[in-house]
């Protein structure tokens, strides 16, 4: 932990003063000059701004390694009432955290990918559909209906440019890391792409077998793809993640041929029930 040089850590449902990431440098041995960073109330889509701050820093600090952690306890927000939207939430959420420890150069595990690009699309038209409220000094989940209507027309407009940008078509993409978070959100984004059952059993793996942990929850989808997508040099994947704001969060990934030592590479860590850094 002391080859740590930026420590970022996201989470909706643990407020914490000092931060997390503080409360970590003793107990994880990092080193006392470590750069932090907290990012809070991104809710499902935490992970993907949270990853971007972290590639900056590698970017901008040639050799130097950056961890981000994406931990969340949504049993902490827990709420009993007569509405269809609690019983859900309470259904599909779960505790889990992730890391990503990201290098720059040959050091790096080949069996992730680089990370290409982002983008960003923000409704704010749709700002209150998802999130969590105060009510009676508890913390309540807010799912709105729309969320699964909107996910496919939000992430469409966050991709296009992504893609253009790189001068690539969907059909290039090999790899969909989507988020799931419900199964008919991920139904209607497969309707609204045309996508193969195949394109998103990963995401529908993940979501049966852990549920929506939030933030970790589309870090889980990754290292589902590369235990068990065969990813081959030269692929190509787009990672995406929708939250609170409405905000659809895309990052575009590619792995690379074994003799390539540019780039920024990743190596994930997952954990569920609360252990910040162990593998499952």
């Amino acid at each position: 932990m002391q080859d740590v040089g930026f420590l970022a850590v996201c989470t909706c449902t643990g407020y914490v003063c000092p931060d997390v990431g503080s409360r970590l440098v003793a107990h994880m041995g990092f080193s006392n000059r470590v750069q932090r960073a907290s990012i809070i109330g991104l809710g499902c889509a935490g992970a993907l701004p949270t990853l971007q701050r972290v590639v900056d820093f590698v970017r901008a600090n040639p050799g130097r390694q950056a961890l981000m952690l994406a931990v969340e306890i949504c049993s902490a927000c827990y709420y009993v009432d007569n509405t269809l939207e609690t019983v859900v939430g309470n259904a599909i959420c779960a505790d889990g955290a992730a890391a990503f420890l990201l290098a720059d150069g040959p050091q790096a595990n080949r069996k992730y990918p680089q990370i290409i690009d982002f983008e960003t699309f923000i409704d704010t038209e749709q700002i209150e559909e998802v999130g969590l409220q105060h009510r009676d000094g508890k913390l309540r989940i807010v799912l709105g209906a729309s969320i699964q209507h909107l996910a496919g027309p939000m992430i469409e407009t966050a991709l296009q440019p992504l893609l253009q940008r790189h001068g690539l078509s969907r059909s290039q993409v090999r790899f969909w890391v989507v988020h799931p978070g419900g199964r008919k959100v991920i139904d209607n984004v497969q309707k609204h792409f045309g996508m193969a059952d195949a394109q998103l059993r990963f995401s529908r793996t993940v979501l049966r077998n852990y549920g929506n942990m939030s933030s970790p929850t589309v870090m889980f989808v990754l290292e589902e793809v590369v235990r068990n997508g065969d990813p081959r040099p030269g692929d190509w994947g787009v990672m995406i993640a929708i939250g609170p704001g409405m905000a659809a969060e895309v990052a575009l990934l590619r792995w690379q041929f074994a003799d390539c030592h540019s780039g920024r590479f990743f190596e994930p860590s997952i954990a569920r029930g609360g252990s910040v850094c162990g593998r499952s």
